[in-house]
C-alpha cells in the first residue's frame, strides 16, 4: 500500500477532535467510518450527518458516516485514527486489534500519557494491540478542533519510525488548510503534545488569578524548558520542542479560550472546585490526568519539574493556585540555560 492508495479511513473516537479529523479526511475525499463509545453519538452521525454534542454547527461531508460495529469500522480501513482520551487508548487498542487490516497504518491523535504508567500513546497502542511500531504514527501540533473544521490555516506534525507510514498519514491529512510536516522524533513529538497541556492549565490559572503577560510569558518559557528536560532525558531531540508539536502547540493551547486545559486552569485560578469546572466543560481535559502522570514520570527520571509539581498540587487540592505561584517564585535562583541540552558542533 502506498500513501496515495488510502481511501478508507476508520476514526475511533467521536469527540470534538476525532470528529474534526473525520471531517477533514472526508473533505479530502476519503471514505470515513467513525465509531464512538456513546451510541447516541454514533446514531447522530449515521442518521443526521451531524455530531450535535461536540460539533453542533458542522455538517459532516457525504463520505463520513458511523457504525455500531467497531470491527466494521476498522476491518476495511487502510488507515485507522485513534482519537479517544488517553485513559481509554489501551482498551481501544485491544478492541480494534482482532479486526485490523494487517497492512493498515494506525494514527495516534491522542495528546496525553497513560495515567497508570506514564507511557506514550504510540507505546500503548503497540503493546495493547500487539502492533509493529512501524505501522504507528503520532499526529500532533497546534490544532484546535473548531479552527480545523472552520478551515483556518494551520500546520501539524506526523511522526513514527517508518517513513512509509509517515508518508501515508501525511498524504491523508494534507490539504490547502492543513500543512503537514514529518518528524522522526516520535518521543519528542508525543511528549510535546502531552506535556504542553500541563503548562496550559498553568496559563489558565495565570488569567484566573488576574496576572499579566509578564507572568504568562515567564510560565510558558520555563514550562517549555521543563518539557524539554523531561523529553531529552527520554531520548528526544531538543529541537523538536521548538517546533509545532512543542512551542507551537504550547502557544495555541495556553492562550485560546477554545482550549479545554486553559479553561480548567482559569477556573482553578478563580478558586472554583475542579469537579464543577469539569462538569461544565463536559469533555475530557487531558491535562488533568497528564499532570499527575508527568509529575510521577519526572520523579522516576530524577528530572526537576517544579511547574508540573505545583500544578499537580493545585489539582489535588493541596495548595491554591495563588499559593502555587508564590512557591514557584520563591524557588532558589539558578542558571537559565541547562548546559546538558545545548547542542554544539562536533
Amino acid at each position: 500500500m502506498t500513501s496515495r492508495s488510502i481511501k478508507r479511513v476508520g476514526v475511533i473516537g467521536g469527540g470534538s477532535w476525532g470528529s474534526a479529523l473525520g471531517v477533514l479526511l472526508g473533505r479530502n475525499g476519503h471514505r470515513v467510518m467513525m465509531w464512538d463509545l456513546d451510541p447516541d453519538v454514533r446514531a447522530d452521525i449515521a442518521l443526521h450527518s451531524r455530531n450535535h454534542r461536540y460539533l453542533p454547527h458542522v455538517e459532516l461531508p457525504s463520505g463520513v458516516s458511523a457504525a455500531d460495529d467497531l470491527g466494521e469500522v476498522v476491518g476495511e480501513a487502510d488507515l485507522v485514527v485513534v482519537a479517544v482520551p488517553a485513559a481509554g487508548v489501551e482498551l481501544a487498542a485491544r478492541s480494534l486489534a482482532p479486526d485490523l487490516d494487517p497492512e493498515a497504518v494506525v494514527v495516534s491523535a491522542t495528546k496525553g500519557l497513560c495515567p497508570r504508567t506514564g507511557r506514550r500513546m504510540t507505546q500503548v497502542l503497540a503493546e495493547s494491540a500487539d502492533l509493529d511500531p512501524a505501522r504507528i504514527v503520532a499526529l500532533s501540533g497546534p490544532n484546535l478542533a473548531l479552527e480545523v473544521v472552520a478551515g483556518m490555516p494551520s500546520a501539524t506534525v506526523v511522526s513514527g519510525p517508518s517513513r512509509r507510514s509517515m508518508c501515508a498519514a501525511l498524504e491523508a491529512f494534507s490539504c490547502p488548510t492543513l500543512r503537514v510536516y514529518s518528524n522522526p522524533d516520535t518521543i519528542g513529538v508525543e511528549l510535546g503534545g502531552a506535556l504542553k497541556n500541563v503548562v496550559a492549565i498553568g496559563a489558565g490559572m495565570n488569567d484566573g488569578l488576574g496576572f499579566g503577560d509578564n507572568t504568562k510569558a515567564t510560565l510558558l518559557t520555563r514550562g517549555l524548558a521543563e518539557i524539554t528536560r523531561i523529553g531529552v532525558s527520554l531520548g528526544a531531540l531538543p529541537a523538536t520542542f521548538r517546533g509545532l508539536s512543542g512551542l507551537g502547540d504550547l502557544m495555541a493551547t495556553s492562550v485560546s479560550v477554545k482550549s479545554r486545559n486553559y479553561r480548567v486552569g482559569k477556573g482553578l485560578g478563580e478558586g472554583r472546585p475542579l469537579g464543577d469546572i469539569l462538569a461544565e466543560l463536559g469533555q475530557v481535559a487531558e491535562g488533568v490526568p497528564t499532570t499527575t502522570a508527568a509529575k510521577q514520570l519526572a520523579a522516576r527520571l530524577g528530572v526537576e519539574a517544579p511547574i508540573a509539581d505545583a500544578i499537580s498540587d493545585v489539582i489535588s487540592g493541596v495548595v491554591t493556585a495563588r499559593e502555587a505561584s508564590v512557591r514557584l517564585m520563591q524557588r532558589a535562583p539558578k542558571d537559565e540555560i541547562d548546559e546538558s541540552h545545548v547542542i554544539r558542533p562536533e
